[in-house]
């Protein structure tokens, strides 16, 4: 009946995989002598009632009367959609990269920064010889084709990482050793980090912040994610599990989930599946242990206060307390509730009250209406927002059960969050093999793409969510050869036709001029299946071409397959 009730998986744990090596690195997160490796985590009855002692004196609730009515706040935020005020320029026109740089441009300061800092720590350490060659340190510009190559990945799913530079038949795809030389994407990869390791924080200090390593880009974009955007009316909040097997003494493991062991992460989405706020589950907090479900929830909903959102929840999340507080900050709030909670009217249990199918109970207390509902299964829910239904029976001409208002709405607007999931995992950049902050931080890349596609979509724009991966690849890649990025001592390869569609079409101060050299394949006539070596080639391109016919196509045809 309700679709976060469903039916325990039974799956388990491969030991091999919880002994992971993730690329042949230390772990990021060093764990204390009093320290578990799992948390495990059950939603249920009893693991709700962290915060039973903080929650308010119950007051009774009584039958619900004919004169009883919904008194839900008014909505008065501002319309759905990009936020004029914090980027004007954007409309349906905008580029891809236009709206993802608007979330990622300090990000990608911050990961050059603590990426070229992380490899001189490392060198410094004495693990490599001191004679050792040193590469040059990461440009910024490498960091757009570094993700450019990541995103793209997400689009082409294969076994290995090394694979993408395969020169087997099945597996040869010129693109990605055009972009960048496969060693030096691995350089980036193995030392791509996000915050200095020179001044960690004591790990016995009462305010340790268990995501240190990657806080200021967890922050950021956060940040980031309310700042660019109005949510709609509507809002749900749920938890989501990336998927993690490794070491971190936060992982979490939730049996009625799909991926029952990872990092779980806190959710406010609106209808369009747009992440608006959210929170990473640290386990149990030394001063917050009594509080963390009710806490975290108001932490969730502090950017929408005063506005008269109606915002869903589960029963992880929902109590009489709870609701209480959030009709104070002017939140309309409805959802599903364990019968047992504390401050929940008991003459309505199953102890007390046996049921058939349409069958309906109402209590009321002040602005709170509590509801059961018989269907297949019982189905309680707590509401501020809507007026008590009828009490009775009521069922169809076959006998199904009639559902309540408050039950319908619960069903139309609860499955925000996974339908944000959904979107963010249909072509998901994250590896098994990385640390927990890169796999983190890559779930984190996955959700922003997903909210610059819905800011386009919501602005009138047309693309579908993989058009707008693909192109934002295409522009990643253009941005850093357009400022002819290159390592020195670095064999990069030449440049891919989809990364030379602005350079080589240039008119004024062109320089596109045919030089001589040493023979190589010409790069129009590989586009038609046909092999033909010259001598000459663009200075400027620096790509092998005829010199009759192929040289002119080159620099005049947007499409080269002509």
């Amino acid at each position: 009946m309700e679709h976060h009730t469903q039916a325990k998986y039974s799956k388990s744990l491969d030991p091999d995989e919880i002994e992971e090596v993730l690329m042949n690195e230390e772990s990021d997160e060093e764990l204390g002598d009093g320290d578990e490796v799992v948390e495990p985590h059950v939603q249920s009855s009893s693991s709700s009632e962290d915060e039973d002692d903080a929650e308010k004196t119950e007051v009774a609730f009584r039958p619900a009367r004919p004169g009883d009515s919904s008194n839900f706040f008014n909505f008065t935020g501002p319309p759905n959609g990009i936020n004029q005020s914090a980027a004007s320029d954007i409309n349906a026109e905008s580029s891809p990269f236009s709206i993802f740089i608007l979330f990622f441009r300090q990000v990608f300061q911050i990961i050059r920064t603590e990426t070229n800092r992380y490899f001189h720590q490392y060198m410094s350490s004495g693990t490599t010889g001191s004679n050792a060659a040193q590469p040059p340190n990461v440009t910024i510009k490498e960091v757009y084709t570094f993700f450019g190559l990541i995103i793209q990945m997400g689009l082409d799913q294969r076994h290995s990482l090394k694979d993408y530079w395969s020169r087997e038949e099945q597996y040869c795809t010129q693109f990605y050793s055009n972009v960048m030389a496969r060693d030096r994407f691995f350089h980036i990869l193995r030392f791509l980090h996000f915050e200095n390791n020179d001044h960690p924080p004591n790990h016995d200090d009462p305010d340790y912040d268990r995501l240190w390593k990657i806080r200021k880009i967890f922050d950021t974009l956060n940040s980031k994610f309310c700042e660019l955007y109005n949510p709609t009316e509507h809002l749900a909040v749920d938890e989501v599990i990336v998927l993690y097997k490794g070491r971190v003494v936060f992982r979490q493991y939730v049996p009625k989930k799909h991926k029952q062991i990872g990092i779980k992460i806190y959710k406010i989405c609106d209808s369009l599946g747009y992440t608006y706020d959210m929170s990473v589950c640290l386990g149990k907090q030394r001063q917050h242990a009594t509080t963390q479900t009710h806490g975290t929830m108001l932490q969730v909903i502090q950017r929408v206060e005063g506005l008269g959102h109606k915002i869903f929840t589960d029963s992880y999340f929902t109590s009489p307390a709870l609701f209480d507080d959030l009709f104070q900050r002017k939140i309309n709030a409805c959802g599903t509730v364990h019968h047992d909670r504390r401050g929940m009217p008991q003459d309505i249990g199953p102890k007390y009250l046996k049921m058939k199918r349409g069958d309906t109970v109402t209590r009321v207390r002040g602005t709170l209406r509590a509801v059961r509902w018989k269907d297949r299964q019982d189905m309680y829910i707590l509401t501020n927002m809507h007026a008590p239904p009828v009490e009775g029976n009521f069922t169809d001409e076959s006998g199904q059960a009639i559902k309540p208002r408050v039950v319908e709405d619960y069903s139309a607007y609860m499955g925000f969050v996974d339908k944000s999931d959904r979107m963010v995992n249909s072509y998901g950049i994250a590896r098994r093999t990385w640390k927990w902050t890169k796999k983190l931080f890559f779930h984190l890349t996955d959700m922003t793409i997903l909210n610059a596609f819905l800011i386009h979509k919501s602005c009138g724009g047309k693309m579908t969510h993989k058009n707008f991966r693909e192109i934002l690849v295409q522009e990643l890649i253009i941005h850093s050869q357009e400022e002819n990025v290159t390592a020195s001592a670095i064999s990069r390869g030449r440049p891919s036709p989809v990364a030379s569609h602005l350079t080589r079409l240039e008119v004024q101060h062109s320089q596109h001029w045919p030089s001589k050299g040493k023979p190589r394949r010409c790069r129009v006539c590989s586009l038609h299946k046909r092999t033909r070596s010259t001598l000459y080639f663009c200075r400027k391109c620096d790509v092998g071409l005829c010199v009759v016919n192929c040289f002119e196509k080159w620099h005049t045809l947007v499409n080269l397959r002509q």
